[in-house]
């Protein structure tokens, strides 16, 4: 760390005058590229950043409805190839009952 801070001492330039000078300006055009680049214009790394994660948060998204697209495909194939699946859905889900069923109804208690 040492050499590096001896780059901005002016007093140790000596015979390297030219080449200490070159290789301040150096770093300093290097590092206000990097903010440019990095930070202020619009295409920076940081939205890039962002972007991937937003990419991939919603191929995620996609990939959990799809699943649940094909639960619900399942669950309506076996709703409509026989009335007595229909039925028993109807009754756990809606709360119908067939004539001559006893019926309980419950409150749920809020605490």
């Amino acid at each position: 760390m040492g050499g590096f801070m001896d780059i901005w001492d002016r007093n140790k330039d000596g015979k390297n005058v030219e080449k200490r000078s070159f290789v301040r300006y150096f770093i300093v055009s290097t590092a206000v590229f990097v903010l440019l680049v990095g930070f202020l214009n619009q295409n920076s790394i940081v939205r890039w950043i962002k972007a991937g994660v937003e990419i991939r948060h919603q191929e995620n998204r996609i990939r959990t409805l799809g699943e649940e697209i094909d639960q619900m495909d399942g669950q309506i194939r076996s709703l409509t190839s026989s009335k007595d699946s229909l039925e028993r859905y109807a009754r756990e889900q809606f709360n119908f009952a067939e004539p001559g069923d006893d019926v309980f109804v419950t409150e749920e208690i809020k605490r």
